[in-house]
């Protein structure tokens, strides 16, 4: 599922050529390592929420990447010109916040991606996590459909793709 998922990421980002950067919620860098290799020109920042364990993982990858809130970003406006949300936006419990700072701060392209409801929580049910949560990942304090979400992100950037690697929906827009 998860070679699936970076190959769409990766579809996501074909024909940009972006020279500034953002990722909100690095987590362990994953994307924001591939991205670095993707566009080894480009200058990378990435964020998450203050965790000492994250921070040790970052220098270990050599990742750039700070503590913020994704709904207080410490940038200039049109800041970047690619943004990326992947397998965030489900955690912040003020989302519309999140996105109208990635929409201050970001001038091009926002990549964001999000666990598409109820077939996440079917999955988890399934491989028997979750039961007591009927499949709630603890965490996720917000659930879309793949069309929800497209609606969600099309209230301030126009969507320009919508893909579906289950179990997850992602989307490509500009800002306008």
């Amino acid at each position: 599922m998860m070679a699936n998922f970076m190959r769409r990421l990766d579809s996501m980002l074909d024909g940009l050529a972006p020279r500034r950067v953002l990722e909100i919620g690095v987590g362990e860098g994953e994307v924001l390592d591939r991205v670095r290799t993707r566009f080894p020109d480009a200058d990378i920042v990435g964020l998450d929420l203050p965790d000492p364990e994250l921070a040790a993982q970052w220098r270990e990858r050599g990742v750039s990447a700070m503590f913020a809130d994704a709904t207080r970003l410490p940038f200039p406006d049109d800041a970047f010109d690619l943004a990326l949300a992947i397998e965030v936006m489900e955690h912040i419990p003020q989302p519309a916040r999140a996105l109208d700072e990635l929409a201050r701060v970001c001038t091009g392209t926002l990549v964001l991606s999000v666990p598409f409801e109820p077939v996440w929580r079917a999955g988890n049910l399934a491989r028997r996590r979750y039961v007591r949560d009927w499949g709630n990942t603890p965490g996720h304090v917000n659930h879309w459909t793949r069309w929800g979400f497209r609606r969600f992100v099309a209230d301030r950037f126009t969507v320009d793709r919508v893909s579906s690697p289950l179990p997850w929906t992602m989307v490509r827009a500009t800002n306008p």
